[in-house]
């Protein structure tokens, strides 16, 4: 592979990344959303329901998702492509996390839709800790950049 192209490779997930940490915190703002249109009186929920919060938290959720488990496995081809090797650190075991968090946070999808509030509760606690472990990834990860930057 050309060095220019290698080296572009690099950015890419870092660009992907920034870009779905922005698109979560969007599907949380939707989420609450969708919250607030189930508890809300009767005169309120009518006009909340227009929004369809809890359509659209569902359908970025589902974005998110993807791109999440596609990016984490291509940050993790594209290392190895340039180097040979993963670099086993917090970074790569936290990024594997998340993308745990999220697969069984969106498997509690199907319990919430029936109502059960214990689904729901998870959901949401797993989704606040995998938003904090983003925010943490967000600063390791530009650490990572400015190094492969600084490398050249």
């Amino acid at each position: 592979m050309p060095d220019a192209l290698a080296f572009n490779l690099n950015f890419l997930h870092p660009l992907l990344m920034w870009v779905l940490l922005a698109l979560s915190g969007y599907a949380l703002s939707l989420g609450i959303k969708a919250k607030k249109t189930r508890t809300a009186e009767p005169e309120q929920r009518k006009e909340l329901i227009k929004g369809k919060f809890a359509q659209r938290h569902f359908q970025i959720g589902s974005i998110v998702l993807a791109v999440m488990v596609l990016g984490s496995f291509g940050g993790m081809a594209v290392t190895y492509i340039n180097n040979g090797k993963l670099f086993v650190g917090p970074h790569l075991l936290v990024g594997i996390a998340m993308v745990s968090l999220i697969a069984v946070a969106a498997s509690l999808s199907p319990l919430m839709l029936k109502g059960n509030l214990i689904a729901r509760k998870a959901h949401v606690g797993l989704n606040m800790t995998l938003m904090t472990l983003f925010l943490w990834q967000a600063v390791t990860g530009m650490q990572i950049v400015n190094k492969i930057w600084t490398s050249r």
